[in-house]
């Protein structure tokens, strides 16, 4: 009686021998080796191309106009990618290749993107936009889009209305320790 090594060099012994008696199966064989070959330098090929772009300084904290904003699209010397939602300006630059030139979403880089969200569609607004015409689903959109946004971008700070004033943030202050935020999806009273 084999024991359970014999058996297992039996079983070994008896596929190399069929592999290697049959000219198909060493053709088929060394396609697959040659295109597990190909993957592999192809992966590491790509690796040694795209070189890790060192990440940008943390863009201080402030208030944008629509015009303001519109220099962060990407283009610019910095290669820097805002992108506004619900009121609230972020730094997608780590998301470039989403928000930045030649991306998905290369509409929305320095505008806002609320609407856009709200109703799927990567159209993004030129001027500033209340949000007021949005549906209840539609604005439950835009939160949770502005919520998958702080958790993953850096908050810049807030779009401002037209003739709204700046807030002044000091050095090491965070959204939070800031002045009531106020949400767009609702009309201001006036």
């Amino acid at each position: 009686m084999e024991t359970k090594d014999e058996e297992v060099a039996a079983f070994i012994s008896r596929i190399f021998n069929e592999i290697v008696s049959s000219p198909l199966n060493l053709a088929l064989l060394g396609a697959i080796g040659y295109v597990a070959y190909k993957i592999v330098a192809t992966q590491m090929e790509e690796r040694k191309v795209k070189p890790e772009e060192p990440p940008l300084p943390k863009l201080r904290k402030q208030d944008m106009t629509m015009e303001q904003l519109k220099q962060y699209n990407g283009t610019g010397p910095e290669g820097r990618v805002l992108v506004a939602v619900n009121g609230k300006v972020f730094d997608v630059t780590k998301g470039k290749r989403f928000y930045g030139p030649g991306g998905p979403y290369a509409a929305f880089a320095g505008r806002d993107a609320s609407r856009g969200l709200a109703t799927f569609s990567v159209a993004a607004s030129e001027e500033f936009d209340d949000l007021s015409d949005l549906t209840p689903v539609q604005k439950e959109s835009v939160k949770e889009w502005e919520t998958q946004f702080t958790e993953k971008y850096e908050y810049i700070g807030r779009l401002l209305r037209p003739g709204e004033l700046s807030r002044n943030y000091s050095d090491g202050e965070t959204e939070g320790e800031s002045s009531e935020e106020e949400d767009v999806s609702r009309p201001k009273a006036e």
